[in-house]
C-alpha cells in the first residue's frame, strides 16, 4: 500500500481519483491548492504526489521543488507544453486529460514499481556522453557502466535493434583505461560470410586467391585498445571457433600462416538476438555464449523508457534543425502525445527518421504530428487486449479531442457525440474520436447513446 496525496482543486475530479486509488489499496490524501498541501499534509511522507498543473495560487510544479516526493502532473491536452516544462523541472511523469481509470492506474503503478529500484548509489549515476535518460533503467545501466568500464571484463550488450548499443560500447571504453587506445567497431551482420574470419584476423600473402599482400585483422588493429562485436549472434560457426582461441589464449594467427601472435584487446558484444536460445538450437557455440556473457548490459526499448522518449526526440530536434540548417523547431501538442503514446518499435533509429523528415518539411516553428507521420496502427503491438475498448486505451492521445475537464473517457465520449452528431456524420465522428466507425458503432450500442434522426 502506498500513500498517495491528489492535489486538485475540482472536487468532482479530486473525489473520483481518490475512490479509484483507493480501490488499488493506496491510502489517499487530498487537498485543493499547493499551500493545503504544504499546510495541511506532509509531502515527504508520502511515495506520490498526483497534482494539477494549474490550481489557485501556486502551480503544481512548485511541489517538485518543496518535496523529494515524486510528483506526476496532470495537465489538459491544451497544456501540454507547460507539462513537458514541469518535467525538465523534475516532474517524474506527466498525465493528459481526460485519462481513464486504467491509464491513471498503470501511471502510478509504473511510478511506484520503478522508484524503489533506485538505490542511493544508482541515484547519483549520470548519463554518459552521448547517452540522454533519467529513468529507472537507464539510471542501472549508468551505474553498472562505472562499474565495469575501468575493468577488462568482457561485456554483453543486450538490445533491440536501433536502441544505441553502439553508444554503450562507445561509453564503456570512454570510461576504460584503454580510452587513449582505438575502439574498433565491426558489424558482424554487414560482412559476408566468406570474408569475416579474414576482416577479424587478416591474412597472409597467398593465403587464398586474391591475397596479394599481408593484412593485419580488426582484431590485431585493436591491439591495446578494445574491439566492439555488433551483431555477434551473425557470427558464421567457423569464426565463433577461432574468436573463442582469441578470447581464452588471447592470440590470434592470421588466415595462411603458421604462426600465432599474441594481443591485448578487450572485448564488448552486442546482439538483439536470445543468444541462449540459439545456443541450445547449436546455432551459436554454447562455450562461446558463456565467455561473452561476463557481464550483460541490458538496454532498454523506447517504450519501456517512460518520459526519456520525449528528452530524446527534443535532443534530435535540435540536432536535426543545426544539421539542416533549419530555424529551431519546437514539437505541437498533438506531436508530444504522439511521441510519448507510440511505441516505437524501431526505437531510437526510427525516431530520427521520423524527426529528420519532419524537420524537412515542416514550414511553421511547430513540428505537428502529421509531419512525423507515426504509423499509428503500431501502437496495439505491444498490447494483448481481446476487446475493442482497448483500442481506446492504445490510441496515441494525439489522436484523442481536446476536452477541458472530466476524468472518465467514457464520459467524454458519451458528450462529444451527443454535442457533435448533428453536425457531424459518423465517419467524421470516428475519425475526430480517433476510432474506427465499427468501434463507434459498438460504444454507442454499450453506452446506450442514441442516433441523431
Amino acid at each position: 500500500m502506498a500513500r498517495i496525496l491528489v492535489v486538485e482543486d475540482e472536487p468532482i475530479i479530486r473525489n473520483a481519483l481518490k475512490r479509484l486509488l483507493e480501490r488499488q489499496g493506496h491510502a489517499v490524501t487530498e487537498a485543493g491548492s499547493v499551500d493545503e498541501a504544504l499546510e495541511a499534509h506532509q509531502p515527504d511522507a508520502c511515495d506520490l504526489i498526483i497534482s494539477d498543473l494549474r490550481l489557485p495560487g501556486s502551480p503544481g510544479t512548485d511541489l517538485i521543488r518543496a518535496t523529494e516526493t515524486p510528483v506526476l502532473i496532470m495537465t489538459s491536452y491544451s497544456s501540454l507544453r507547460s507539462a513537458v516544462d514541469s518535467m525538465k523541472m523534475g516532474a517524474v511523469d506527466y498525465i493528459a486529460k481526460p485519462f481513464d481509470h486504467d491509464e491513471m492506474v498503470q501511471a502510478v503503478s509504473r511510478i511506484l514499481d520503478n522508484r524503489p529500484k533506485a538505490s542511493p548509489a544508482r541515484a547519483k549515476s549520470k548519463p554518459l556522453p552521448g547517452m540522454i535518460g533519467n529513468c529507472a533503467q537507464m539510471q542501472l545501466l549508468y551505474h553498472h557502466i562505472h562499474k565495469v568500464a575501468p575493468t577488462d571484463a568482457t561485456v554483453l550488450i543486450l538490445g533491440e535493434t536501433g536502441t544505441g548499443k553502439e553508444l554503450v560500447a562507445r561509453a564503456i571504453h570512454a570510461e576504460s583505461q584503454r580510452a587513449d587506445q582505438p575502439l574498433i567497431s565491426v558489424n558482424c551482420a554487414a560482412i559476408p560470410e566468406t570474408l569475416i574470419e579474414s576482416e577479424l584476423f587478416g591474412y597472409e600473402k597467398g593465403a587464398f586467391t586474391g591475397a596479394h599482400a599481408s593484412r593485419v585483422g580488426l582484431i590485431e588493429a585493436a591491439n591495446g585498445g578494445t574491439l566492439f562485436l555488433d551483431e555477434i549472434g551473425e557470427l558464421p560457426i567457423e569464426a565463433q571457433a577461432r574468436l573463442l582461441r582469441f578470447i581464452q589464449e588471447g592470440e590470434i594467427r592470421r588466415i595462411g600462416s603458421v604462426h600465432s601472435s599474441r594481443v591485448d584487446v578487450r572485448l564488448l558484444a552486442a546482439t538483439h538476438r536470445d543468444l541462449r536460445t540459439l545456443s541450445q538450437k547449436g546455432e551459436f557455440r554454447e562455450d562461446l555464449y558463456y565467455r561473452i556473457n561476463v557481464m550483460p548490459l541490458h538496454l532498454p526499448p523506447l517504450r519501456e523508457r517512460g518520459r526519456d522518449v520525449l528528452a530524446i526526440a527534443e535532443v534530435l530536434l535540435a540536432h536535426f534543425c543545426t544539421k539542416l540548417g533549419k530555424p529551431s523547431r519546437r514539437f505541437a501538442p498533438d506531436a508530444i502525445q504522439a511521441i510519448t503514446t507510440y511505441a516505437w518499435p524501431g526505437n531510437v533509429r526510427e525516431m530520427e527518421n521520423a524527426v529528420e523528415r519532419a524537420v524537412i518539411l515542416a514550414e511553421a516553428d511547430e513540428i505537428t504530428n502529421d509531419l512525423l507521420a507515426i504509423d499509428l496502427d503500431l501502437v496495439e503491438i505491444t498490447d494483448d487486449h481481446e476487446d475493442d475498448d482497448s483500442e481506446a486505451r492504445s490510441l496515441p492521445r494525439a489522436n484523442q479531442p481536446d476536452p477541458s475537464e472530466g476524468l472518465s473517457l467514457e464520459d467524454y465520449f458519451t458528450r462529444f457525440v451527443l454535442d457533435n452528431q448533428d453536425s457531424m456524420t459518423e465517419t467524421e465522428l470516428a475519425a475526430k474520436l480517433g476510432i474506427t466507425r465499427k468501434t463507434l458503432w459498438e460504444r454507442r450500442k454499450r453506452l446506450e447513446i442514441p442516433r441523431s434522426k
